[in-house]
């Protein structure tokens, strides 16, 4: 496959083998959201956004797995300094209780989780980070948050969360989501939590229509109020926070809501957890989404870009004692661990956090342009990008037919559509993307 000239080429979707594919993993899978009935065929040409199917359709992917794959599809920048190493087993160690190297000193040959830790703190540096935990996913990185601030403030008990939050599917994480119901129905719930709405209102304070800013004050504010609030700020053992809000619908915090969360936080000495999982690692232009912001976090959590989960703050706020924090396998993804350190490098050494800010702002302005009917809202920073639509019908009829078009996209919140190309995505193929996009927007109206 060339990727300078390749384009989408569908014929049948979904076609005779990936039905065939679907119905066998369901024999064996539980119920879950698959969003396609698309099944990549990982032995046929990929590269980039473009990719193959079972049926030999080739597609192009502005969902990077949710940013779980940043650069897109066996991109040089990481297959070729992997190629370099011959494989081993096994790949996964027990990696809290045991440590692994390919022989070379600190720094040189495969970067495993240690030079993957170095990597992560050297992006967090701003915040004064410097100590990460490991773990396997996004909502492992999640649980881990919420146990060192427990264990940071023997006081707190209270934890504060905001409304369309979505933080994880383990049941930590889910006693802090407020996205949609269905994930938390009937499954038990650490207490005390409390949640506010998330402004994402334009204009002054005084104009907001969420409800954040109501009654001259800030619902936070008014809530930890010593007088007249009734959460004892002295309690609350952390508050977090997407800085853009993901599954709840790819929401950007207004800028008087950002600098209310700053200055309470910093007012009360609330330990802020930043859930970067979907934001994080270049995703938006920065390194962090928190950095487009008046808000510091204590805590960062970051997956899917960087290929583990990772529990990121520093060393006074971790616990000293050793058995606090621990899992068999958090560190021990030596492949993982590379995969990510090389994703880092990639970012940094090709200048993908530009290339993200500039790409990002020529899908709005494309998007902009053509003045489509039935889009009421298109937003975004760097290359996470959200497009709302009049109604969620209309919505889902367009992601399936920019899917009939060979052009893969996602759903999120009620009327959203979220668009994540990979991070080094070229010109040109952010006009073929937001060519196929309008197309499947004009033939919904």
């Amino acid at each position: 496959m060339d990727r300078d000239t390749a384009e989408p080429e569908v014929t049948d979707l979904p076609g005779d083998r990936a039905t065939e594919w679907v119905d066998y993993h369901h024999e064996f899978a539980a119920p879950s959201t698959y969003v396609y009935e698309f099944v990549w065929d990982h032995t046929a040409p990929a590269e980039g956004p473009f990719c193959t199917d079972v049926d030999g359709n080739v597609l192009m992917d502005f969902t990077s797995h949710v940013a779980a794959a940043p650069l897109g599809y066996n991109n040089p920048k990481i297959m070729e300094p992997l190629s370099e190493f011959d494989l081993f087993d096994p790949v996964k160690i027990a990696g809290q209780d045991f440590y692994a190297s390919d022989g070379k000193p600190p720094g040189e040959g495969l970067p495993g989780a240690a030079g993957l830790m170095d990597r992560i703190t050297a992006t967090a540096e701003e915040f004064g980070m410097d100590t990460v935990f490991l773990s396997n996913s996004g909502a492992e990185a999640v649980e881990n948050a919420m146990k060192i601030s427990y264990d940071h403030n023997p006081l707190g008990k209270y934890a504060l969360t905001f409304e369309g939050a979505f933080h994880g599917r383990t049941l930590g994480a889910l006693s802090l989501n407020r996205s949609k119901e269905v994930y938390r129905r009937r499954f038990p719930e650490i207490s005390s939590v409390h949640d506010f709405p998330y402004c994402s209102c334009d204009g002054a304070p005084e104009n907001c229509q969420c409800g954040y800013f109501a009654g001259g004050t800030s619902a936070l504010r008014s809530k930890l109020d010593p007088k007249t609030g009734h959460v004892n700020p002295e309690e609350v053992a952390f508050l977090i926070m997407e800085p853009i809000q993901g599954e709840g619908g790819y929401r950007f915090p207004s800028e008087a809501f950002a600098r209310d969360v700053a200055e309470v936080t910093e007012e009360h000495d609330i330990t802020l957890v930043a859930d970067e999982i979907q934001s994080g690692l270049g995703r938006t232009g920065e390194w962090w989404a928190s950095e487009h912001y008046p808000f510091d976090p204590d805590v960062i959590t970051s997956a899917k870009g960087m290929r583990v989960g990772a529990t990121i703050s520093d060393s006074e706020t971790f616990p000293e004692e050793k058995g606090r924090l621990s899992s068999t396998w958090g560190a021990g993804d030596i492949v993982a661990a590379a995969r990510g350190a090389f994703t880092i490098d990639a970012i940094a050494e090709y200048d993908l956090l530009d290339n993200a800010t500039e790409r990002g702002q020529q899908f709005k302005e494309l998007l902009h342009d053509a003045d489509l009917d039935g889009v009421t809202s298109v937003r975004g920073k760097g290359l996470m990008l959200g497009v709302d639509f009049e109604s969620k019908e209309l919505r889902d009829d367009i992601v399936d037919a920019a899917f009939q078009r060979g052009l893969l996209l996602l759903a999120c919140g009620q009327k959203t559509i979220r668009v994540l190309p990979p991070m080094d995505v070229t010109e040109r193929e952010i006009e073929l993307g937001a060519e196929l996009f309008v197309e499947a927007i004009e033939a919904e109206n």
